[in-house]
């Protein structure tokens, strides 16, 4: 493969990485080619309630949405350094639970008797980096499971919103927590033919991913969780895909009618967000407009 020397590809950074894990976690990252991924996600959103305290409004166990979306990622070379970014933008919707293909646009919340608007899961962008990539670069440990190799990645998320953006969204003293669990599977094939040491690799690696989330109610859903005991527990699996043109069409129809920015991955490092602080960001203004206040405003009897 001929590489464009544009000082910010990726390829003569990874070409450096020896360890086998190592270069698996950086094709999860992004093509070592340099061109987008796709990250294909699909799955349920489920009510996770503390003894079964809110039913029959909310029983313990309901699937109230389901979620299909992606983030399409690249990883960028800062120019004339051995530091790699991973670059994404993330669009994730929310569904109707007992059809995938229809975008829920309102949500009846069963306890106050309001419909909200849903705002889907719209990160622009989710960055990740500078990471040093030299020859002792190393990913997570490995595992062989029939014909297949996978690792894991666990993450305890917390932020203290009522500090850092002045709003606590109903949170417990303002302070989101959450778990984030990945567990990546790659067919034994495709880690031979994409981990020989001083290669490229040209395409995005083929690697499915089991994604699990617990967090508090969804800022749309008009519930604080300081007042209402819950969670929400989110299970879904995700495959790669070598680029936005391979996300079926009924979900590039809904991107590029609503969400154009999200057809393709940042052209550079800059700010991340998450989903909280992509509402702060894009419903209330910045702190314009308080949650309650977005509540009281957006929810309709």
């Amino acid at each position: 493969m001929v590489i464009v020397m544009d000082p910010t590809h990726p390829g003569p950074v990874y070409r450096t990485v020896t360890d086998p894990s190592g270069m698996l976690a950086l094709q999860t990252f992004g093509r070592p080619d340099g061109e987008d991924m796709v990250f294909r996600i699909s799955g349920s959103v489920y009510a996770n309630i503390p003894g079964d305290a809110l039913k029959p409004d909310i029983p313990h166990g309901r699937k109230l949405f389901g979620i299909e979306g992606y983030n399409i990622r690249r990883l960028y070379r800062v120019p004339g350094t051995d530091r790699l970014h991973q670059l994404s933008r993330e669009l994730v919707c929310y569904t109707d639970p007992g059809d995938p293909v229809r975008v829920l646009r309102a949500w009846a919340n069963p306890l106050d008797g309001r419909t909200y608007p849903v705002v889907p899961i719209n990160n622009d962008a989710v960055n990740f980096g500078p990471f040093p990539i030299t020859s002792a670069f190393a990913g997570p440990p490995l595992r062989r499971l029939h014909d297949e190799t996978v690792w894991t990645s666990d993450i305890a998320v917390r932020a203290d919103y009522g500090t850092t953006l002045g709003e606590t969204f109903g949170l417990l003293g303002g302070v989101y927590t959450a778990q984030e669990m990945f567990e990546f599977h790659v067919d034994d094939r495709e880690v031979a033919a994409r981990t020989v040491p001083g290669q490229i690799p040209d395409g995005a690696m083929r690697v499915k991913v089991s994604w699990t989330r617990t967090a508090p109610w969804a800022p749309f859903m008009g519930i604080a969780e300081s007042e209402v005991r819950g969670q929400l527990t989110y299970r879904a699996h995700a495959w790669s895909l070598g680029s936005y043109a391979d996300v079926e069409p009924w979900l590039r129809a809904e991107v590029e009618a609503r969400h154009p920015l999200y057809t393709a991955a940042p052209d550079e490092p800059g700010p991340s967000e998450n989903s909280w602080t992509s509402f702060h960001a894009k419903q209330l203004d910045k702190g314009a407009m308080t949650w309650a206040g977005w509540c009281a405003a957006h929810g309709r009897p």
